[in-house]
């Protein structure tokens, strides 16, 4: 059973949907996605890294090839560059680059020198040296292995064309080779086997204007593709390094989020196994987050729960007094009944027993349906009403009823409705659930009015809200009254009018729905020359445009 309108219904803080700074989404999404950040920014940055690499290299090794083609032409007196002049010099240039391999190609494009070859070439074995496999690895060099190996599968390199094959390798494969013996520099880099990358550079020999042959050079590569192994070292420490930190901030967020989690649990246990009510939900609001607006919702829900079982536990002492008067008055109206003797009293005690219980049907059936009242407007579906089109109905409904029962309409208060525009207006609500409040102010208002006194009905309307005030021409509302008359069981009736016909109900139940629908309801005294002139009620609800 409940009744009471006036509880307080406090809002959380800060409760919003959707996204917050400093909640637990961005807390958690900023730990988990800190591993992957790194590894996308480490990757991206390979593939560029690996270009500028192989540029750099390109660049070095073309400037190398052009002063070892200088360095083999010898001076310009000389015409004539012998084979062994040729052998001689490139195998001395060899010397000093061990991780280049030198060729040196005739004008006709048949290979004359071979730095790591002694005597004539035999055009066989490979064209750049051998990587040395020798190495003792450790369990951080076996853990570095795997890991660069892993992200070598990954595709951050720049496409490269195939080097020849052993069979297919002779100089028109190689473009650098045909564009030196057309007197112009050039380098490629090109993938070999096991996604190594192989680097050559073709530069001409001149002498007296005259292209003599091609200094080729080939290198295996070994320094970028070192290079690109500690950049993936490098990025593979840091995606590690994050993925540790992860681990620790998410176990840390575990605890941050788990015991707050278990001490509100434990206290809501509490709460639900426990009448003490200085058992306190813990309140975490200055953790701002969502775990802090879970507790202040629970220490809301709480405090509203203990307020709504001292509604309950007020309105049962309400009740038992309001029906505790009219089975007073019912009992001393039976026991006098058998001690009177004339005909005239015992009629008189019979309409006291006959309007007593009258009072007591209508005060059950009153409160009955207030009790009802939360339930069913929790069920109650909103609708699009038309205040304008519901006021007139019942307006007219009225007045045709005082018509008819009297005869004539001066004899009783008439309604009037006043609205000052034409457009039609809208509200959000229940219609009969409205139309319940409304008919209950136009009462009162009918009820507290003098003969041929005047009920006015108006609707007022601004951009967001619709006002509806209906005023009589009564004796008003007490001053220290105008909030206690929506009080349950509140009646002060008008002189002359018998006691007990009305349960004090009614403008609860209005306020009650009014709140439900979003609105407001509240009364005022109508002053002029400085004296009451009756009674103004507003109902303020939300415009639906």
């Amino acid at each position: 059973m409940e009744l009471d309108t006036n509880i307080k219904k406090n809002k959380v803080p800060g409760l919003k949907r959707g996204w917050k700074a400093g909640g637990l989404t961005l807390r958690i999404l900023s730990v988990n996605v800190l591993p992957l950040v790194v590894l996308v920014v480490g990757l991206l940055s390979l593939g560029q890294y690996h270009e500028n690499l192989i540029e750099e290299h390109l660049k070095m090794l073309q400037e190398r090839a052009q002063n070892f083609a200088v360095a083999i032409e010898g001076p310009q007196e000389d015409v004539i560059l012998t084979s062994q002049q040729a052998r001689n010099t490139i195998r001395k240039l060899g010397k000093n680059r061990p991780d280049t391999r030198i060729f040196f190609f005739n004008a006709r494009g048949s290979l004359i020198g071979d730095s790591y070859k002694i005597g004539e070439p035999d055009h066989t074995g490979q064209i750049i040296p051998q990587k040395s496999l020798e190495k003792n690895f450790g369990v951080s060099d076996v853990i570095a292995y795997l890991g660069t190996n892993l992200l070598k599968l990954l595709p951050t390199k720049k496409v490269l064309p195939s080097f020849p094959d052993e069979e297919e390798r002779n100089f028109e494969k190689f473009t650098d080779i045909k564009n030196a013996l057309s007197g112009i520099i050039s380098a490629t880099a090109w993938e070999a086997a096991a996604n190594g990358v192989i680097l050559t550079a073709a530069a001409p020999v001149i002498k007296q204007g005259s292209v003599v042959g091609v200094m080729l050079l080939v290198n295996d590569g070994r320094d970028i593709e070192n290079g690109m192994d500690r950049v993936r070292f490098d990025v593979l420490t840091a995606t590690l390094a994050a993925l540790s930190l992860t681990i620790f901030l998410s176990l840390y967020l575990a605890s941050v989020i788990g015991r707050p989690l278990k001490k509100l649990a434990v206290a809501a246990e509490k709460v639900r196994g426990s009448k003490d009510r200085k058992i306190n939900i813990p309140d975490l609001s200055h953790r701002n987050d969502e775990i802090g607006e879970l507790s202040m919702a629970l220490r809301d829900m709480t405090q509203a729960l203990w307020d709504r079982m001292d509604t309950i536990e007020r309105f049962a002492a309400d009740v038992a007094h309001e029906i505790k008067n009219p089975l007073t008055s019912l009992r001393s109206a039976v026991e006098t009944v058998a001690k009177v003797k004339t005909d005239a009293d015992r009629e008189k005690l019979m309409a006291i027993i006959q309007h007593d219980v009258l009072r007591l049907d209508r005060l059950i059936s009153d409160i009955s349906n207030a009790s009802r009242l939360d339930a069913e407007l929790s069920r109650d579906e909103m609708g699009t009403v038309n205040l304008r089109h519901l006021l007139q109905q019942l307006v007219d409904a009225h007045n045709n009823q005082i018509k008819r029962s009297n005869g004539h309409r001066n004899e009783s208060p008439v309604i009037q409705f006043d609205v000052s525009f034409d457009e039609e207006m809208h509200v959000s609500g229940n219609e009969g659930r409205l139309l319940q409040v409304f008919e209950n102010l136009i009462s009162n208002a009918l009820s507290f009015s003098p003969k041929n006194g005047v009920v006015m009905v108006r609707i007022i309307p601004d951009q967001k809200q619709v006002r509806v005030s209906i005023e009589d021409q009564g004796g008003g509302i007490p001053e220290n009254k105008l909030e206690h008359i929506f009080e349950r069981f509140y009646s002060e009736r008008p002189k002359g009018e018998q006691y007990g016909n009305h349960s004090g109900l009614g403008l609860s139940i209005a306020r009650q729905i009014i709140s439900a629908h979003g609105g407001e309801i509240y009364a005022e005294n109508i002053i002029k020359n400085n004296k009451i002139q009756g009674a103004c009620f507003h109902v303020i609800l939300g415009r639906k445009i």
